[in-house]
Parts: structure tokens; sequence; C-alpha cells
């Protein structure tokens, strides 16, 4: 069987942080301009550095060079300071780990992340619930390539046809995640795309963004594994 790039979005997908996420970015907001935030994070798949930009653009503070030079810092600094919170209100979503296991056991499958999470960020989330050992962060797309979820599909093909030597296009690449953002994102980067609807959005909705299958979570791990493996030439 050939080499297949299985890419994972995280948040809502493989884990649950009931409400952290939010607190990271009102804190990184915080560090970021010495003033609380009055208006909360807005996430829906989109990327850490469009999520600050937005909380910015919210609070009518002009985003500076200099601020953009620090959201990425801040965002790792924030992150790191709630792991112990996220571990402790958080957790991996049902099914998460068989299915990365699975996957892990599985001749020709290369597992990463598509990710709005900038890459510090990424591992750091995964490795709170020890589910970081699965993934090969070196070919994954993460916000911290691009603001634009959209692009980071191209990003990660490029790292896996570099390191692996396989070319990986819109034939042996698949990408999960719980967001029509995530859906967008496959689909513009020519990706089969797998949703599950663990997150705010439901069955049909991401149907109706054009997911080319929907799960309703990832219970059913050997089921999600089988759709995955049977798309490998």
């Amino acid at each position: 069987m050939g080499d297949l790039l299985v890419l994972w979005d995280i948040d809502h997908t493989l884990t649950e942080n009931n409400g952290v996420n939010k607190e990271i970015y009102g804190l990184a907001f915080e560090m970021l301009t010495g003033r609380p935030a009055e208006y909360r994070a807005r996430t829906e798949g989109r990327t850490e550095p469009e999520v600050m930009r937005n909380m910015l653009l919210d609070h009518e503070i002009e985003m500076t060079p200099d601020l953009v030079d620090r959201v990425l810092e801040i965002l790792d600094s924030a992150t790191l300071s709630k792991v112990d919170t996220l571990r402790e209100r958080g957790h991996e979503l049902p099914g998460a780990r068989d299915a990365l296991a699975l996957l892990q056991s599985t001749p020709g499958i290369i597992q990463s992340v598509l990710t709005g999470n900038i890459k510090a960020n990424a591992i750091t989330k995964l490795s709170a619930f020890d589910l970081d050992r699965f993934m090969d962060f070196e070919v994954g797309g993460y916000g911290s390539d691009h603001p634009v979820r959209d692009n980071l599909v191209a990003f990660a093909q490029r790292r896996a046809s570099n390191k692996y030597g396989a070319m990986f296009g819109g034939s042996n690449t698949v990408v999960i995640g719980d967001t029509t953002r995530d859906i967008r994102a496959g689909i513009n980067g020519g990706a089969y795309t797998i949703a599950v609807a663990t997150g705010s959005e439901t069955v049909d909705e991401l149907n109706a963004a054009g997911a080319n299958l929907v799960f309703p979570n990832l219970r059913d791990a050997r089921a999600v594994v089988a759709a995955i493996t049977s798309l490998q030439r």
C-alpha cells in the first residue's frame, strides 16, 4: 500500500478543552496589550494568529508590526501557563486514542496535524493528554505557518514530500476536523475530507460544507480507520 498523509485537527476533534482555549486567548491578549480583554475570542476553526488579530480589532487596537512579532511567543507562553488547567478540565475525545493507535500500526500511514494552533501549542496540547506520540509534527500544517487555514494543507504536503521522498497531493492526503473551516481547508488543498461532529457544528452542516464523509464522533474508531485506509492505493 502507498503512503497516505493523514492530517488531524486538534481542538474538538481529538481533544476537548472545555473553555480553556478562550482563557488562553484572554490571557494572551492581556500579556500582549497590558489590559484585560472585554470581548471573548472567536475561534471555530480559525488560526491562532487570526483569533488574536480579530481580538485586537474588536478592541480597536491597531495590529502594529511589534504586536505581530510578539504574538507567537505570547501564545506559546499563555498556553504553557494553562497546561495544568487543560489537563484538569479538558480530556481526549472518545475513540481518538484508538483511532490514532490503529493508524500508527498501519503500514504506509503518516499522521500529523492540520491545525490553527501554532506549532508549539499543537505539541503542548497533544502532550497534555499523551497523544503526541502518534504524530509526526515535522510534517504538519500550523497557524504559525500562515494565518489563513486554507493555505495549510500545502505546507504539510510539502514537508511530508521532502521528508519521506514521496509526492503528496489530493489523491493521498486526508484532512479530518470538526468545523466547516477544517473541511474548506481540506477541499481547497485538494484533500479528501472527513468531518466529525464533535464540535459546535452538526452532521448536516458538515455535510453541507462538502465533507466527503461525516461521522458523529470517533467512538467507532475501527470504522473511521477503515474509511481512511480505504483510500490507500
